[in-house]
Parts: structure tokens; C-alpha cells; sequence
């Protein structure tokens, strides 16, 4: 049985030099997989707005969706470390409402931390999420909940100005609490230089190699979303096409008639000519 690592694994891990590999899940079946394959950790990221229900961004996603994904994750990865991605406006109203949503993560969700997304403007919300003994991961760098504010998905920290708005929201995470940081969508250079100048971990999704792990969208991963592949993302299997593949040979053996074949057919338990006259007298009964 694979022991489910705690924060301060992950700290050992960075002291040590490990790389720590978590992917996104929503489900119990994925996340099941992910156990089974040594995964560190499992997000229940707000992506599921766009492969799971087919949104073209993440703010449709609501709190309740989050529950529901993280308890199915829970019960399919029992021992792997969870964190709930906050969704927008879960977070943004004020500080008591972002509290009280971390907690249900925590209570109803059964995760082991939060994410939420931004930098300075979220410093307060993070602080009290921290005062109420809640692990928070931050997250900057290009934040989709931001997309529409930076214009579509768009790398970030690409000139000095907007690598120093970066280096400044990641510092300002740190210093108001989060015990890890996500950094997406920024260059290696800048990446490298937040990973050097905190002394939290630090991972990465589109920042580069010199980080203290990385994460990926299981839909990117695994080949499953369709719709566009992120620069960064990098896909390990082809779950997309074996899909297709199955369910067009699947409606071939239908049509065909192949399919259910003998041994997928139950058989009559007794004498066949009992249940002969059952069905005789079933249908005399029936036309009266």
C-alpha cells in the first residue's frame, strides 16, 4: 500500500532534490490510476470545466462540482496527497466566504490542501485561510480564472515588467503563508529564479525544468482533450484514439450482430420446457 506523503514530505523532498510528479483528476477511476502508479500528489483542478463538462475556460466551475470530484478522488486514491483547487469566486467575495469554501475542501472534500490562484491581491485571503490551520497552495504565473483580464491564455513574465509582477505575486504568497507554490505559463529564466529565491516548494506547469516537481492536465497527459494542446504539455498515452477505436468496433459487432456473442449470454436454469410453457402461457395471457 502506497503511504500517502504529508507536507512535510514534500519539504524533505525538496531538501533532498526529489522531483515530485502530480496530475489533475476528477474522478474515481483516474485517480485510482494515478495511486497505482506512484503518483505524489492529485489535483482536483478547475480544469474539470473544460474536460470534464466541456466549458471553454474554467469559471463555470462551482464549489459543488469541486466537492463532488474531490470526494470521488478521495475514494479512488484513498492514499495519495489531494489538493482542491478553489474555484472562481469561491475565494473573491471576501475573506470569511474563502474560509468557510477552504473548509468544506477540508471537510466535505476530504483533501489534504487548497489551491487558489493570484498573487498580492489574494495575500489577506491566503493569511486567513493559513490562521484557520488549512494548508494553502499558491498559484501565479498565468492563472486561467484570469484569462479574460490577460487577454486569452497567454504565457506570462515574458518582458522585465511582467516577470517582475510575477516574481512580486510569488513572494507575496509566500510571505502571507502558502507552503508550496504553483508557477504556469512563464519562462525557464524566471521560474528558475522564483524555484532559487524561496525557500518553499516550488513546482511547475509550463515554467521549466528547475523546479521541485511538475504537474500536468491528465486530459493533456493522457490524450483525452482534444480541443488544443498546451505548448508545455506533453502527451504519454492516447486515451483519445484507443477510445474511439473501442466504441467504432464496438458499434461494427453491434450492427453486425457479433456481439453479444455465447459468452456473454446467461443461460436458462431448469428444464427449457417449463420455461417453455411460461412463456406459451405468458402470451395467451397477455392477448386476452
Amino acid at each position: 500500500m502506497t503511504q500517502k506523503k504529508t507536507i512535510l514530505d514534500l519539504y524533505k523532498m525538496k531538501e533532498n532534490g526529489g522531483k515530485a510528479a502530480w496530475t489533475t483528476a476528477y474522478d474515481c477511476c483516474f485517480a485510482a490510476y494515478a495511486e497505482k502508479a506512484g503518483m505524489d500528489m492529485i489535483l482536483v483542478g478547475d480544469s474539470m470545466g473544460m474536460v470534464v463538462y466541456g466549458y471553454q475556460g474554467t469559471i463555470p466551475v462551482t464549489m459543488d462540482m469541486c466537492i463532488n470530484a474531490c470526494q470521488a478522488v478521495r475514494r479512488g486514491a484513498p492514499n495519495t496527497y489531494v489538493i482542491g483547487d478553489m474555484p472562481f469566486g469561491s475565494y473573491h467575495e471576501s475573506v470569511t466566504s474563502a474560509v468557510h469554501n477552504a473548509v468544506r475542501f477540508i471537510k466535505e472534500g476530504d483533501v489534504d490542501a487548497v489551491k487558489l490562484e493570484g498573487g498580492v491581491a489574494v495575500t489577506e485571503v491566503i493569511k486567513a485561510i493559513v490562521r484557520a490551520g488549512i494548508v494553502v497552495f499558491g498559484h501565479v504565473g498565468l492563472t486561467p480564472q484570469s484569462s479574460t483580464a490577460m487577454g486569452g491564455f497567454r504565457a506570462q513574465g515574458r518582458t522585465v515588467e511582467s516577470a517582475r509582477a510575477v516574481i512580486q505575486d510569488a513572494i507575496a504568497v509566500y510571505e502571507a503563508g502558502s507552503r508550496c507554490i504553483l508557477l504556469e505559463g512563464i519562462p525557464e529564466a524566471v521560474g528558475a529564479f522564483i524555484h532559487r529565491i524561496l525557500p518553499i516548494p516550488v513546482y511547475g506547469i509550463g515554467a521549466g525544468s528547475d523546479t521541485d516537481g511538475q504537474v500536468l492536465v491528465v486530459g493533456d497527459s493522457l490524450g483525452m482533450f482534444e480541443a488544443f494542446k498546451p505548448k508545455f504539455a506533453k502527451k504519454y498515452a492516447d486515451i483519445a484514439g484507443v477510445a474511439t477505436q473501442g466504441f467504432a468496433q464496438f458499434i461494427k459487432e453491434v450492427k453486425e450482430g457479433s456481439f453479444p456473442a455465447s459468452e456473454h449470454k446467461y443461460s436458462i436454469s431448469g428444464d427449457i420446457v417449463e420455461f417453455e410453457k411460461l412463456f406459451i402461457e405468458m402470451e395467451s395471457n397477455l392477448r386476452k
